[in-house]
């Protein structure tokens, strides 16, 4: 049985492009494809502020191009990303080095509309245009032992001179449980606002989970590692203390320098009102079931 979900983001939550995308087209591509636009339905359309494709793709955390919010779109233009191949080993039965072409061509591309909640209190809605990664992990065949999924960032300092300042342990890794892994919600995002992503949101691959805090989002990634055992995530290793391994969304669990409770939506203005923040931003419906009998506070 295909997986069901309560949609309430449209493209009325996004702010719309007339070079990017006829409407009508779009939905009724999804509908024959019998998909639909992926968001929580814990928080009304109209309560929610629409973010640009210029402010999702110039307000954003890359450090591997610098700290600045606008570094990223600054400096990402240096990264070559053609050829890109992607290397898939550990616990799977099909171990290699895939091209990113190869996998696009195995891949059915969907368009998500998801939450997007930074650590850091802001917030945007934006719309992803990518593939399940079950599925990926399914052309590589993960094997029975598998519990966790590994990821690592490109390492190349002389195209991503954030990397010559030792601000993170080079690369940049992250890391999901496979049941995380594998939800229906988890997608390996292709593109933004119908077009290719681009190099200063992760371009050609990233990760997308929206129930976690943005710096989950592993972006330009390389490598994708099935183990039994947790691997280690950047920030964690960097600050144990104030970021987790499961980095779950959470209202109730304020970050040791700030509270967690509202969050500030990008794009809408210098004056633009806060709104509460949802519990695993919104999906808990979907994702509740995966945390069952876990205290969430220590298991942050």
């Amino acid at each position: 049985m295909a997986y069901r979900w309560t949609n309430t983001l449209t493209h009325d939550d996004v702010t719309p492009r007339g070079a990017y995308l006829n409407r009508r087209q779009i939905m009724a591509g999804m509908a024959g494809l019998g998909l639909a636009a992926i968001a929580p339905k814990a928080q009304a359309a109209a309560d929610l502020t629409p973010s640009e494709y210029d402010v999702i793709t110039q307000y954003n955390n890359f450090y591997e191009f610098g700290t600045d919010k606008g570094d990223p779109a600054k400096h990402a233009h240096r990264l070559t990303t053609k050829p890109w191949t992607v290397t898939i080993d550990g616990m799977v039965d099909n171990p290699g080095d895939y091209a990113f072409d190869d996998i696009i061509s195995k891949m059915t591309i969907e368009e998500r509309i998801y939450r997007f909640r930074c650590v850091e209190a802001w917030s945007m809605v934006v719309p992803w245009n990518g593939f399940e990664l079950k599925d990926l992990l399914d052309l590589a065949g993960v094997q029975s032992s598998a519990k966790y999924v590994a990821f690592e960032t490109l390492y190349r300092p002389e195209e991503m001179i954030g990397q010559q300042r030792p601000f993170l342990d080079w690369p940049y890794v992250e890391g999901l449980r496979l049941d995380e892994a594998n939800h229906p919600l988890t997608i390996m995002a292709t593109g933004i606002y119908g077009k290719d992503i681009p190099k200063q949101n992760g371009a050609p691959l990233r990760l997308v989970v929206p129930w976690k805090y943005g710096f989950k989002s592993i972006k330009s990634i390389v490598r994708i590692t099935l183990t039994d055992k947790e691997p280690p995530t950047s920030w964690n290793k960097a600050i144990a203390s104030e970021y987790g391994f499961y980095s779950n969304v959470n209202p109730e669990v304020s970050h040791p320098r700030w509270s967690q409770a509202s969050e500030r939506p990008i794009g809408g203005g210098l004056f633009t009102k806060r709104i509460p923040t949802l519990m695993f931003n919104g999906y808990e419906d979907e994702v509740a079931g995966l945390y069952e009998g876990m205290d969430l506070a220590k298991n942050f």
